[in-house]
């Protein structure tokens, strides 16, 4: 395998990365808790809600940090490939189980290495609850699978349905909880594969994508990011 894939290059010490909040948002707060003055829930068809503005300053600091440590750790990120053995153009790192994109199985471990897949830190659980809830359109969910995609300036993901679930989950219409962070990315997502005919939005960090219910295989993908768009204080 590779070397490990640090998020923060700029950063030698994990531990000391100089990533924060603004002061404004450094509150006492409960972990996921969204602002009613900063959250837009935007319906954008039957089963796909977008939560603008969702995840606070302080929450996408510390997923970052956390996303750091565990990705430079065993297990971490690394560059997936495809069945045809196409490298992907993203880094993937998977939490509570691992996906192996060349044959859509879940399991313990990490077929390329034999790592074994950290855990599902409970922030992030607390932030996905805590987004379907606000939803209000979706079953509640106690997530047990996490997959963290970066991507570079040049990165992208084709559209593709989320369909390697459990035929019950999918059934069940529990979503699929997407946090964006960092730079803003393009979103396609479209009845079929064709990405002419794909609807376009913008995902900006603390942004949260919901798809479940009637959506639940919508095809969805990143054309692109917007190079230079983060948070000043999220760099």
């Amino acid at each position: 395998m590779s070397q490990p894939f640090d998020l923060c290059p700029d950063h030698p010490e994990p531990t000391k990365a100089k990533i924060t909040a603004p002061a404004s948002f450094k509150k006492k707060r409960k972990a996921g808790e969204s602002s009613t003055n900063t959250t837009l829930v935007q319906h954008l068809r039957p089963g796909l809600v977008l939560l603008k503005g969702f995840v606070q300053p302080e929450d996408q600091v510390k997923i970052v940090r956390t996303c750091r440590q565990l990705g430079i750790g065993p297990g971490g990120f690394y560059r997936p490939s495809f069945k045809n053995g196409t490298k992907m153009k993203l880094r993937m790192m998977c939490l509570g189980k691992n996906w192996d994109p060349t044959t859509g199985l879940y399991g313990p471990s990490r077929p390329c290495d034999g790592a074994q897949v950290p855990a599902i830190p409970e922030v992030f659980k607390t932030i996905a609850q805590t987004a379907n809830s606000t939803a209000s359109e979706f079953p509640q969910i106690n997530p047990d699978i996490c997959i963290i995609n970066y991507y570079n300036n040049v990165g992208k993901l084709g559209l593709h349905q989320d369909k390697d679930e459990s035929g019950r989950s999918i059934n069940q219409g529990l979503p699929i909880i997407s946090i964006s962070l960092g730079d803003t990315a393009e979103f396609l997502f479209s009845d079929t594969r064709d990405k002419d005919r794909a609807t376009k939005i913008n995902l900006r960090s603390g942004d949260v994508l919901i798809l479940g219910g009637r959506s639940r295989l919508l095809f969805h993908g990143i054309s692109h990011v917007k190079p230079n768009t983060a948070p000043t204080w999220l760099k």
